[in-house]
Formats: C-alpha cells, sequence, structure tokens
C-alpha cells in the first residue's frame, strides 16, 4: 500500500526549493501523471464520485491508520497529488486553476494565501469541524477560501553549549546579531530559494518596517552573515549545535526544533529558539474551485480539522495544531512553546510586495 511520508527532518519541515520558470512546466507534467494513491485508490475501477483528491506539499505526512479510518467512514478513497514544496503548490494551482489537478489543498501558507485567492483557485467553504472555531483567528481574509490547519513559528535557533564553552551571552533579540560579538556567528538560508528564508526576511520586515528592513539586512552582511541554499545546509553542514560540526552557533530554524537535540541519555535540549525573532507560519486547507468532487473535499478539509488529525500534527508534520482543545506532546509544552509576539506582515502585502522585497533583499545579501 503507497504511503506518503514526511520530507521533514528533526522537527523543522522541508520545503527548501521554490519553482520557477522551467522548473515550474516540468512540475506542472510530473504533477499531472504521478499520484499517490492512500488505501483503496489503486483500484482503476473506482468512480470520480468515490475518489477524492488532496492536492498537498510534499511533507505533508500523517500517521498510519488515519487516513484509512476516514476512507472507512467516508466511503470515500483518497489520493494525493504532491506538485513540490509550498511555493510549488501555489504555482501549480494558479496554473491549473481551470482543469485543478485535485478536490481539497493542504499546505498553501500566508506567504501565499492572497496569491491563491486572488487567482480564484478555491471555492469558498465554512467547515463545522470541531477545530474550525480556533481556526478561525488566522483566517487569511473574510472570503471562506481557506481555513487553517496548523501552525509554526521560524525563528532564529542558538548552540546553548557553544555559547557555555565559549563563555559568552548569546543574542537573544534581532538587533543583537548586528553587534560586533556576534560577528561571523549566524547562518540563514536564501529568502529567494528557500520558505524559512523568505519567512525570515519577512520577520525583518515586520520588526523593522519598509524604512528599515533594507539597512538591518546591510548590517547582518557586514557582521559576517552566511547565506545557504537550504534549512539542511544551515542546520546540518554550518551550524555547531545540529551535527556538531559546524562553526556557526546561531541558525535559521523553527520553535519547534530544540526537543529534538536532547541528546541521547540527556534530560534537555542542547539548543533553544529566541522568541523575540519569529515569523508564523500558517498553513491552510481548502476546497478548490471547479473540483469534481467538491463534496467529498469538504469532507477531507474537516478531516483535517477533526480532533484526531489535530493530536497528530506535532508528531507528523512536526507543526503546531490550530486546535486549543488537543494536548501538546510533553517535550513540545517544555521545549518548543510559541512565540508570544510573532512579528506579523499582513498577507495582502505579502502578495503586492513579495517580488520586489526578494529582488532587493537579493541586491543587498547575494549581489
Amino acid at each position: 500500500m503507497p504511503r506518503i511520508t514526511s520530507a521533514r527532518q528533526h522537527g523543522r519541515p522541508h520545503r527548501s526549493t521554490l519553482a520557477t520558470g522551467v522548473a515550474l512546466a516540468a512540475a506542472t507534467a510530473l504533477a499531472l501523471t504521478a499520484c499517490s494513491a492512500i488505501g483503496s485508490g489503486d483500484d482503476a475501477s473506482s468512480s470520480p464520485a468515490e475518489t477524492v483528491t488532496l492536492v498537498t506539499h510534499d511533507s505533508f505526512a500523517l500517521s498510519d491508520g488515519l487516513i484509512e479510518a476516514f476512507e472507512e467512514e467516508s466511503g470515500l478513497t483518497v489520493e494525493i497529488v504532491t506538485p513540490g514544496d509550498g511555493g510549488s503548490l501555489v504555482n501549480q494551482l494558479v496554473l491549473t486553476k481551470d482543469a485543478p489537478l485535485g478536490d481539497a489543498v493542504f499546505g498553501i501558507d500566508n506567504s501565499f494565501a492572497s496569491r491563491a485567492i486572488d487567482a480564484g483557485v478555491l471555492a469558498p467553504y465554512t467547515s463545522q469541524a470541531p477545530a474550525a472555531a480556533d481556526a478561525a483567528q488566522y483566517a487569511p481574509d473574510d472570503s471562506g477560501s481557506l481555513t487553517a490547519v496548523d501552525v509554526g513559528d521560524v525563528c532564529l535557533n542558538i548552540d546553548d553549549t557553544w555559547f557555555a564553552e565559549h563563555g559568552q551571552q548569546p543574542p537573544a533579540t534581532l538587533e543583537d546579531l548586528t553587534k560586533p560579538e556576534y560577528k561571523d556567528q549566524l547562518v540563514v538560508t536564501n529568502a529567494a530559494t528557500s520558505s524559512p528564508g523568505l519567512a525570515f526576511l519577512l520577520a525583518t520586515i515586520g520588526a523593522f518596517g519598509e524604512d528599515g528592513w533594507q539597512g538591518y539586512w546591510g548590517q547582518l552582511q557586514a557582521n559576517g552573515l552566511k547565506v545557504v541554499e537550504s534549512w539542511s545546509d544551515a542546520y546540518d553542514v554550518d551550524f555547531s549545535g545540529g551535527s556538531g560540526q559546524g562553526q556557526r552557533p546561531i541558525v535559521l530554524s523553527y520553535a519547534s526544533s530544540p526537543p529534538f537535540t536532547v541528546p541521547e541519555g540527556g534530560s534537555e535540549p542542547t539548543t533553544s529558539a529566541l522568541l523575540d525573532t519569529c515569523f508564523r507560519q500558517v498553513e491552510y486547507a481548502g476546497v478548490l474551485a471547479n473540483a469534481q468532487n467538491p463534496e467529498g473535499a469538504q469532507q477531507l478539509v474537516d478531516f483535517l480539522l477533526s480532533d484526531e488529525v489535530q493530536a497528530d500534527i506535532p508528531g507528523s508534520m512536526y507543526m503546531y495544531p490550530v486546535s486549543s482543545s488537543v494536548e501538546l506532546p510533553a517535550e513540545w509544552a517544555r521545549w518548543a512553546p510559541l512565540s508570544d509576539a510573532p512579528f506579523q506582515v499582513a498577507p495582502a502585502d505579502i502578495e503586492q510586495h513579495r517580488d520586489e522585497w526578494i529582488r532587493a533583499w537579493t541586491d543587498i545579501v547575494t549581489g
């Protein structure tokens, strides 16, 4: 039985590449021909009315048995289409909106929500599932096109062991990173090619505003900033708290990362997240316009908001459920709290300025 497996590692979603140009066309062709069938979806005799297709990013994962239980209860067969990461996902939805790749979507985040809504790829749907009331606070607009399913904070992480061994006080704020004592200590991912990199760029725009963020990045650059292409390059190669071989004790990662650095036989993580440096990502689900099975798509949205799925999200997708009624893993409650005040940028502003912000960032940081 084919399964969807997670590309996330050590508590961080692996969403490193935003498709552009030729890659978009290639991904479209691939998505049209490569669907992963779940459960009994391998039966070619299944009629369209019995099948519901979820279009999602390549980090989607749920624990074994959850989708099968949904299929048994609903009488539907679930098929999964994964055209790429979160950025690729929205690009594909826009390119195929007249003949959508599926019925429902999961994984559009708040960096791309307005683009999907404005392009008309979504049909309004208001879920009555248990977590829907909690999800309402994250709605990108009042169209009812997208419903929040999970959230996560992109934050700087520090190697506490490194700072203790070097007798140095670690940074706490974005402003601290420009100080001489933190020269050559920070590694981040490229805002033009990685979703955490884009999220961190948005954090600085939220923190310093239109008039200040470019100057801030200039200061980071002058203080020895290193930019790499992917999260795995940053965390596993350059970060001293990842593989233990890197030289930089400050890295761009997630608020959920520290619990995964508890050493074998240890009782505490060796890293921590700087919760005053975060940008909150919100992942949404919705019904696709022109879907062949819109009723099934609505059931899938409800399923993602069910208590069972919401409780599974931390362990399977390393994000925080929107539901306030499910219990987080004990280690998350202790070592992976969300930021009390993450930096924010309105989805409409992101949609209007994203490309120009990335171009300006590239001119400053990578030339």
